[in-house]
């Protein structure tokens, strides 16, 4: 996430993206929990790994995830947005982990090269980049930042909403089932619509990653326009 991506993440934003996150992603838990999963088959049971979690502010539900099935990992949560990093850092405080969490405020470019990080996830946070170069930019700088074959968890909507009615439609009978008016629906669907720049399909997510340098993605979780995917340093 860019700074100026950040600056629509306020307090207000902040305060309700847990509960927006969970409705807007059918499936939030699981994703994240399968997120977790996928790390700990490719660094193994037991490894000890060094993670970066680049666009960490809001729930830190990856970290909370993955520092739950292997307790020798720790986390470097960067996040642009002094909102969502301070929530995110609370609820790292509320799991028990700011010992092995160590927040950065600012981007994945401040931070140096070397020592390499072992794995890194990025999730839900590249459809909110405006543009092709920003996109790619971010990708290149974690793919920087990685040892040689490091995996990299990748999560987020693709598809442009617009051409995908039917899937639009799902989406606002989600909101719906979650006690939103249809006047609320149309506000929450039109902010979506303005408020971000999804890749246009799977195959410009696996274009995105081998510019970066990124191989072999897999996807493993799917929900309406979101899907989420691991790939490896080259």
């Amino acid at each position: 996430m860019s700074v100026d991506t950040a600056a629509k993440f306020d307090p207000s934003r902040a305060a309700e993206y847990e509960t927006q996150s969970r409705i807007a992603l059918a499936g939030y838990e699981a994703c994240h929990d399968l997120a977790a999963c996928m790390l700990a088959a490719s660094l193994g049971t037991g490894s000890t790994a060094r993670i970066l979690v680049a666009g960490a502010g809001g729930t830190a539900r990856e970290i909370v995830c993955a520092a739950r099935l292997e307790p020798l990992w720790s986390f470097v949560a960067v996040d642009p947005s002094k909102p969502m990093l301070d929530l995110a850092m609370s609820r790292v405080a509320a799991a028990g982990l700011i010992e092995r969490t160590q927040p950065v405020l600012g981007v994945v470019a401040d931070l140096p090269e070397d020592p390499p990080f072992d794995a890194a996830t990025l999730i839900g946070v590249l459809h909110h980049l405006p543009g092709h170069d920003a996109k790619q930019a971010i990708l290149r700088d974690i793919a920087a930042r990685l040892k040689k074959d490091a995996p990299l968890i990748l999560a987020g909507n693709h598809y442009a909403y617009a051409s995908q009615p039917l899937m639009m439609a799902a989406w606002a009978q989600r909101w719906r089932m979650n006690g939103a008016t249809p006047a609320e629906i149309e506000i929450k669907l039109g902010k979506i619509l303005q408020g971000a720049d999804p890749p246009r399909s799977e195959d410009a997510v696996f274009a995105l990653l081998s510019a970066a340098g990124f191989a072999r993605p897999q996807r493993f979780f799917s929900s309406l326009f979101w899907g989420a995917w691991i790939t490896f340093r080259g």
